[in-house]
């Protein structure tokens, strides 16, 4: 079970991604973007090993990103675990929830 789960639209991967890596102390780039974006490529979230992982390692934390997409719609679900600190859950959970919005 994931500690955080949930759904955000597609168009707001690259950015949920950047900001999650921030607060992990990771430096997302582009060639982090160029990996997860053509690792989600034939991911289903109705398929238990249709999910993409992707590992951000920071200074004092390390979460792993599981990814999928919702097949004909422009959702991915998400799911983050790992070293989760109080406010890095917080962080995280809100991150789903705002981008799931807009």
């Amino acid at each position: 079970m994931a500690d955080i789960a949930g759904w955000i639209w597609e168009r707001n991967l690259r950015s949920f991604l950047e900001l999650l890596s921030h607060y992990v102390g990771y430096d997302f780039d582009a060639t982090d973007w160029d990996a997860v974006e053509l690792g989600i490529e034939e991911t289903d979230d109705e398929r238990a090993d249709g999910w993409y992982s992707y590992v951000l390692v920071g200074e004092e934390r390390e979460v792993e990103v599981r990814l999928a997409r919702s097949v004909g719609g422009d959702e991915v679900s998400v799911a983050v675990n790992g070293s989760l600190s109080a406010e890095l859950r917080v962080r995280a959970d809100t991150l789903v929830s705002a981008f799931a919005m807009g």
